[in-house]
């Protein structure tokens, strides 16, 4: 980050009386509430910047040391002071906290130093409270830990100055973000998108792969053909023998390949009896597996078209949840993962996947569909508490995408799994729900 503009976000925040609260919003971000106004400060090494943005919803909590220093530390506190170092691109804003009987002096102090920035918080004497990274004294010459005096940094070979000044320091910053998401929704849209294609194309080679129902038939013919052939000629089989020429039943010269696995002449009949019944129950059911994976293709197709249509990044990694060392691989599940913030979700990708959904859920989650049409399922797990409206929205809007192709306004259904009674397959009776409404753009 720029000095010019540091020293212009200073006289920005001279502005205001108060900060409400501080927190980590992302890993490397921190949010500071100020009377009616959120700023943002993204500490991140080598490109640390400070923006606002009007679109944020909290989407995760953070609970170390750092963040417990802030929640006790910056709840309401007054604004004192703020000024830049006039020898680096530091940021401190002075505060003051505390009851009427005893008042704490603290500094919040935003390091922009590269791959060194930090956030620290200090006591009034300079001793570290806490920081978002600590370091110790091999790290660029500073040690930076609770407990420890804070030592300056080394100073800049030239001082910086503010040779550039900023009218609107708003739209200034609304501007930062919208510049950086623009650039990080273009890169992280294609990245996951040849992620997801990638899963298509293997899907779309095995569903060329299948064979026909025809091919099957004709095959299990052949083999029940075959262990009719074997039973008429079982006196001149030998067990163990591992081909034999006959005569057929169109008294044409023939060579069987005969089972190896076979124990006895008679089981090598039976053995190929078998196959041909499994081959049998293949071709009645192969249309099933075929519709299976065509609805799991059109599952990646629609997760595909939401993130063409994505505005924020958040609403692309919903998609892409980070999984816990004990999940299993899910490469065959009938149903997918997802995150909203804290919240897992679960979403059918075809009937049996809402089959499977409904009967592992809590009783206390919440289920949705869209009424009166056929839809994914989809759970969001909340046993203990009801999540937020926006969590519920963001559902019900992932639902409509993930169930349809057609653009247009859908009212979803919601209620809790426990009023929800399944009937036949995934066909279910419900009650005491609640509607929202969802448009397919």
């Amino acid at each position: 980050m720029r000095y010019f503009e540091i020293v212009a976000v200073a006289e920005y925040l001279k502005g205001f009386d108060r900060i409400r609260s501080a927190k980590r919003v992302e890993d490397n971000t921190l949010m500071l509430e100020l009377d009616r106004k959120r700023l943002f400060f993204d500490m991140s090494k080598g490109n640390s910047k400070i923006y606002i943005r009007e679109d944020f919803v909290y989407a995760k909590e953070y609970g170390a040391p750092f963040d417990v220093a802030l929640k006790k530390r910056l709840s309401n506190v007054k604004i004192k002071k703020v000024s830049v170092d006039p020898r680096d691109r530091i940021l401190n804003i002075e505060v003051e906290g505390g009851t009427s009987y005893k008042r704490d002096l603290l500094v919040l102090r935003f390091e922009f130093l590269g791959r060194y920035s930090n956030v620290i918080l200090l006591d009034q004497k300079g001793v570290v409270i806490e920081a978002l990274r600590h370091y110790d004294d091999s790290c660029g010459g500073r040690e930076i830990k609770p407990g420890k005096k804070l030592q300056p940094p080394a100073p800049m070979k030239r001082a910086p100055t503010a040779h550039e000044s900023i009218e609107d320091v708003e739209e200034y910053l609304k501007r930062v973000y919208k510049e950086e998401i623009d650039k990080k929704l273009s890169s992280l849209k294609s990245l996951r998108i040849m992620q997801i294609e990638k899963k298509i194309d293997k899907l779309s080679q095995i569903l060329t792969s299948l064979p026909a129902e025809e091919e099957l038939s004709k095959e299990a013919d052949i083999l029940e053909e075959e262990a009719n052939l074997i039973l008429a000629n079982l006196n001149l089989i030998k067990p163990y023998q591992k081909s034999i020429e006959i005569i057929d039943f169109n008294g044409e010269r023939r060579k069987l390949e005969l089972p190896l696995e076979a124990k006895s002449v008679p089981d090598m009949a039976n053995i190929l009896f078998s196959k041909a019944k499994k081959l049998r129950q293949k071709a009645k059911n192969i249309h099933i597996e075929r519709e299976n994976i065509r609805s799991k293709v059109a599952f990646l197709k629609r997760i595909v078209s939401r993130i063409e249509k994505a505005k924020k990044p958040e609403d692309i990694e919903i998609f892409f949840p980070k999984r816990s060392s004990r999940e299993r691989s899910h490469k065959n599940r009938n149903y997918e993962r997802f995150k909203i913030g804290e919240y897992d979700i679960f979403v059918g990708k075809n009937e049996k996947g809402n089959q499977e959904l409904l009967k592992r859920a809590s009783a206390g989650d919440i289920w949705m569909h869209i009424k009166d049409i056929p839809s994914a399922h989809l759970i969001i797990k909340s046993p203990k508490k009801t999540p937020p409206q926006e969590v519920l929205q963001k559902a019900a809007d992932i639902c409509v995408d993930l169930s349809v192709d057609r653009s247009g306004d859908y009212l979803v259904d919601y209620a809790r799994r426990r009023d929800v009674k399944i009937k036949n397959g995934a066909k279910v009776e419900y009650v005491n729900y609640k509607t929202l409404k969802a448009r397919k753009v």
